[in-house]
């Protein structure tokens, strides 16, 4: 039973931090899509510095942990960089995120894992 114990529970701790992992990076994914969402719907004079953007940010940075401040970007349908400054209806807003993942577990010796997720979204007309 002492030698078995040991096993089950590096397995089950894995199998722990395999989870947390994944939970992680559906909440950067999904961190992605509201931030893009919220931005495509208040682009703002600058891109993500409308207080509904921020906003949005706030609560997220608060459901990931260790979630970076995202970059924006305004696109064209070609996936050009968008002349048009602020971005206009048509254009494309294109949030990335970027969050660290650390395991606990065994796992833990292969250091941190960057974990980013990017989305984009076309502004209402």
């Amino acid at each position: 039973f002492s030698l078995a114990i040991i096993i089950f529970l590096v397995l089950l701790m894995g199998i722990f931090d395999f989870g947390r992992g994944i939970y992680m990076y559906n909440g950067v994914s999904h961190s992605a899509r509201e931030i893009a969402r919220r931005t495509s719907v208040y682009p703002g004079i600058t891109l993500g510095a409308s207080p509904q953007t921020q906003a949005v940010i706030g609560v997220q940075q608060g459901l990931v942990p260790g979630l970076q401040a995202p970059t924006f970007a305004c696109l064209t349908i070609t996936g050009a960089s968008s002349p048009n400054n602020p971005c206009t209806s048509g254009d494309f807003v294109q949030v990335t995120v970027t969050a660290t993942y650390t395991p606990i577990s065994l796992l833990g010796f292969l250091g941190s894992i960057p974990l980013t997720a990017s989305s984009t979204v076309q502004i209402p007309g």
